[in-house]
């Protein structure tokens, strides 16, 4: 089969999906924005566009038809100037770029990446109070991202979501036709090592067995609760004083909304609790190579994990394949792999003295969570191994689901 995958920051979800299936025989090609800096090693078009800035409750919508439009164009040459007409288009909706794509290719098999539906009750909006204001302007804006994401879902012939929480938070109508698949987790990759060791930047060396408290974020923001995390941390430091933490993530935003103020949240925070902290033993190594993400993890007696009620970080279930003792959050998303006593503890989001508590046990006595640990690999290796159960399964779901 001839097969396109659609993402704007390529390969994304589709980085392991998508050798496999060259490894089956399919032609594959990808189709991403211009300016996606990360290498591609397989055969893909950019198409060009240029983001617009519309007003109103219509915004979300004009600026992801804009550029809808814009990949649109580009399949429209890719099939008129270098012949290619897939079998299958298999897109991540979140930006628009396979609304029109039908108009292109009308025979082709359409499937979509279900990832999240935004709404106002029980997801990410409004759990925050801190950082959220409930007014009708915010809540037409939110409601306005649907539009899209319900138009691609509706002229999708399946779609993909890769837990069953997200599933969950798209329409009931709908989720008939949304098969739940993880990406995958390379458990090979992601294993416990007792022999493991962490450089730093700094030349701070830690290994395997040594008091480490760890924390990951694709950047530190409220969405990952790093602002729970960061209060915890005084006294967390001040119990344990062999403790260091390293706390990996960059400046920017991933979720949510920068500060007005224009102070990262990562200083932001440390401008609140930064007096209470001894910096020679709290590490901010900014972004991870991979290799060093793994050592990390490795080398870490206790991992924090909190998130909003909104996706699941591919970090925590790594967490949980290299054996790590895991303190999540208590929400929906974190609760389906953290079984509170099974797979790890789970600590609600806001409690600030619960969490010191929890990551003091941890680091001070860690042979009483070796259950936890060994759980937690077990989970990932029986229901998300990349090679056994994930992969296997997204191969089916593009070669086979709305046939």
């Amino acid at each position: 089969m001839r097969i396109l995958l659609v993402h704007q920051n390529y390969p994304g979800q589709f980085l392991r999906i998508a050798p496999a299936l060259e490894q089956r025989g399919h032609e594959v090609m990808a189709l991403t924005r211009s300016d996606n800096t990360r290498q591609i090693s397989m055969r893909h078009m950019r198409y060009q566009h240029e983001d617009i800035n519309p007003t109103g409750p219509g915004a979300s919508y004009m600026k992801h038809a804009a550029r809808g439009g814009s990949a649109a164009r580009a399949a429209q040459a890719l099939r008129d100037k270098h012949g290619f007409s897939p079998d299958v288009i298999f897109g991540h909706p979140g930006w628009g770029e396979t609304l029109f794509l039908r108009e292109v290719w009308p025979s082709a098999r359409l499937l979509t990446y279900a990832e999240f539906y935004y709404g106002t009750e029980g997801r990410d909006w409004g759990f925050d109070p801190e950082f959220s204001q409930d007014t009708l302007g915010s809540r037409v804006g939110l409601i306005s991202r649907q539009a899209h994401l319900l138009q691609a879902l509706q002229q999708s012939d399946a779609a993909l979501s890769p837990t069953k929480w997200q599933a969950s938070t798209f329409p009931p109508e709908y989720r008939d036709r949304i098969h739940v698949v993880h990406d995958g987790i390379d458990t090979d990759l992601a294993r416990p090592k007792f022999a493991a060791r962490l450089t730093l930047k700094t030349g701070q060396v830690f290994n395997a067995g040594d008091e480490v408290l760890t924390y990951v974020g694709r950047n530190l923001e409220p969405y990952r609760g790093y602002h729970t995390f960061m209060r915890a941390l005084p006294e967390v430091l001040a119990r344990r004083p062999n403790a260091h933490a390293v706390i990996v993530g960059g400046d920017g935003v991933s979720y949510g909304s920068a500060r007005t103020d224009g102070v990262s949240w990562k200083q932001h925070m440390l401008n609140e609790v930064g007096g209470g902290l001894d910096m020679n033993r709290v590490h901010f190594t900014g972004k991870l190579s991979y290799p060093d993400f793994i050592s990390l993890l490795q080398i870490s007696r206790v991992h924090a994990y909190l998130s909003y009620p909104f996706v699941l970080s591919w970090s925590l279930m790594e967490a949980m394949s290299a054996g790590c003792h895991i303190v999540g959050s208590d929400t929906p998303p974190v609760a389906e792999v953290i079984h509170d006593g099974q797979t790890g503890q789970l600590v609600d989001f806001f409690d600030v003295p619960a969490w010191s508590e929890a990551l003091v046990n941890g680091l001070a006595n860690p042979r009483d969570f070796d259950h936890l640990r060994t759980g937690a690999r077990a989970l990932i290796k029986e229901n998300y191994d990349l090679r056994t159960v994930c992969l296997p399964k997204l191969i089916e779901f593009v070669e086979t689901a709305g046939a």
